[in-house]
């Protein structure tokens, strides 16, 4: 691996979306006709129709997994970049300037016309978990002319969501960057990101962590999925062979890290009251990917992952309330 010093710790591609949050009874999801603690996609019309049903009291936040991790590596005084397609409107134009604000580098261009810019609608319900209805918009259409090498070549180690994983173009966007990473010598890392993308996407998947990525991140339903088990110990043991380093999220239980012939097991930080379980996993892959980036041990990677995750779990919203550079102590 180049030794080459990174101006950036972690750069990311992923889905630009916005996310809208509301928390919300449960006959607010049977009246509406909405999954619980699920991810669906849905068109534009109904996109509007739901941003209408919301509560008057909802949050508006630049989101996006991938894109939540980096304002969480930013937040540990980590240098972020991040590329991901908005569109030419209101709400593509504060996604931009949500990044400038928090230090997180955005130059990927708008593009022109419809459709819309993305948007996530997360309904909380009163037991911390999400159902979330995303419509994809301008973000599924990032295409290898979005990635930017320079910015790749330049950091430590490239991060990937999965839910890139629904458009081809976007998937050879995602395997276009993580070349470009290899060949400089640089890490790359991906998210399976949802259990609806391991059950489309199982081959890919496994060809993907097999030759191209170094730092897999899963939570347990996940990587069971992906290795057609009901087992962790059988999922571990396929997914180091296949994988340098992979990090298993188990909720209250923490985290569990393997790589090569190491097993690290990692506390959950404690949390007073779970509000919003969104951007748990993409907090921990902040604080765990920082970590990585710094050159810490697995075991402290995986604390910062806890300690990220604790956080943002105590509030509505994906992203970091306070300062994680002063709650972890790095």
């Amino acid at each position: 691996m180049s030794m080459s010093r990174a101006a950036f710790d972690v750069v990311a591609v992923g889905n630009a979306i916005v996310d809208v949050l509301a928390q919300v009874d449960f006959a607010f999801l049977t009246r509406h006709g909405l999954e619980p603690a699920s991810m669906t996609l849905i068109e534009e019309a109904r996109a509007l129709e739901l941003t209408g049903l919301f509560p008057a009291d909802k949050v508006l936040a630049p989101g996006g997994s991938a894109a939540n991790t980096m304002a969480g590596v930013a937040s540990f005084g980590g240098k972020a970049g991040y590329m991901g397609k908005v569109a030419d409107d209101s709400l593509g134009e504060s996604y931009a300037s949500a990044f400038a604000a928090g230090g997180v580098r955005f130059t990927t261009p708008p593009r022109k016309g419809q459709p819309a810019t993305a948007r996530s609608l997360i309904a909380v319900t009163p037991d911390g978990q999400r159902s979330m209805n995303t419509f994809l918009g301008a973000s599924s259409l990032l295409d290898s002319g979005d990635i930017d090498k320079a910015l790749i070549e330049d950091a430590s180690i490239l991060f990937m969501e999965g839910y890139l994983f629904d458009r081809d173009e976007a998937k050879a966007a995602f395997v276009h960057g993580a070349e470009i990473a290899k060949a400089a010598g640089r890490r790359v890392s991906v998210t399976l990101s949802d259990l609806f993308c391991v059950e489309r996407h199982r081959a890919g998947f496994l060809h993907l962590v097999e030759h191209h990525i170094d730092v897999l991140f899963a939570n347990e339903a996940e990587i069971c999925a992906l290795y057609e088990t009901k087992d962790l110990g059988e999922a571990l043991t396929a997914a180091r062979a296949a994988c340098p380093i992979v990090a298993v999220t188990r909720s209250e239980h923490g985290s569990v890290i393997a790589a090569g012939a190491e097993t690290v097991s990692v506390k959950a930080e404690p949390v007073a009251q779970v509000i919003d379980t969104t951007g748990a996993g993409d907090q921990y892959a902040a604080g765990f990917l920082f970590g990585l980036a710094k050159g810490l041990p697995l075991a402290e990677c995986g604390r910062l992952g806890s300690v990220a995750a604790a956080e943002v779990i105590s509030h509505m919203g994906p992203r970091p309330a306070v300062s994680l550079k002063a709650l972890a102590g790095v």
